[in-house]
Order: structure tokens, then sequence, then C-alpha cells
């Protein structure tokens, strides 16, 4: 187990099952990342920089790809999702879609690729 993990350990039930499911994605499609910790949660990591850190609040969940451009590539997609710079918040009932996790590691994976390439 790693940070996330143990972060994630710490939820009730539903957040933990909603936030397990993306960073079991982003696993998937980064299977080199890792985890640790980026500003100060618990985040998967990859080639050392933050991939994407996953944060439950008392009012809803945060999926933050740590990327303005990122989240401004998936904005017109999340109608109805509370947006800002750098993170993307949802909750149990109304979770991200699985092609907007998708596409969010995949940018930002390429985001860290063409900065250390």
């Amino acid at each position: 187990m790693g940070e996330l993990d143990d972060y994630l350990a710490t939820l009730d039930e539903a957040e933990r099952a909603v936030l397990t499911g993306i960073r079991q994605r982003a696993q998937e499609l980064v299977p080199d990342a890792d985890q640790g910790m980026s500003y100060g949660m618990a985040a998967l990591r990859h080639r050392g920089r933050s991939l994407v850190g996953l944060v439950a609040t008392r009012n809803h969940l945060s999926m933050f790809p740590f990327s303005p451009a990122v989240v401004s590539a998936v904005a017109d997609d999340l109608e109805g999702y509370s947006l800002s710079k750098g993170t993307i918040r949802f909750s149990v009932e109304k979770a991200l879609p699985a092609n907007i996790v998708d596409r969010v590691i995949l940018l930002r994976r390429a985001e860290i690729d063409a900065a250390l390439d």
C-alpha cells in the first residue's frame, strides 16, 4: 500500500468506492504511476510529477490533475460539475463519467511526458 491507498482506507464506503475506481483506472492507463504526496495530498505520480490527486471533503469529492490546461480541456464536457483552475468537483451521486476520467488522466500523462522529453 501507499499514501493514496492509506488515505482511501480512511473514507466511508461510498466515497472510497468512487475514488478507488478512479485510482484503479489511472493505474491501468499509467501503469508506472506510483503513490506519493503532492501539494499535501495523497496522489499518483508519473515520472516524479503529480498525475492526479483524489480528495473527499465534507461537501464533495475532488480530482486534482494539477493542471489548469487539463481542466480547461475537459470543461465543456462537465456542465453541471464544479470546476476551478486545477480541480474537478463531483459527488458520489454524480460521479465523473468514465470517459472524462480517462481523458483527464491521459491528458495529464501527455503533459508530463512532453515536459520531460
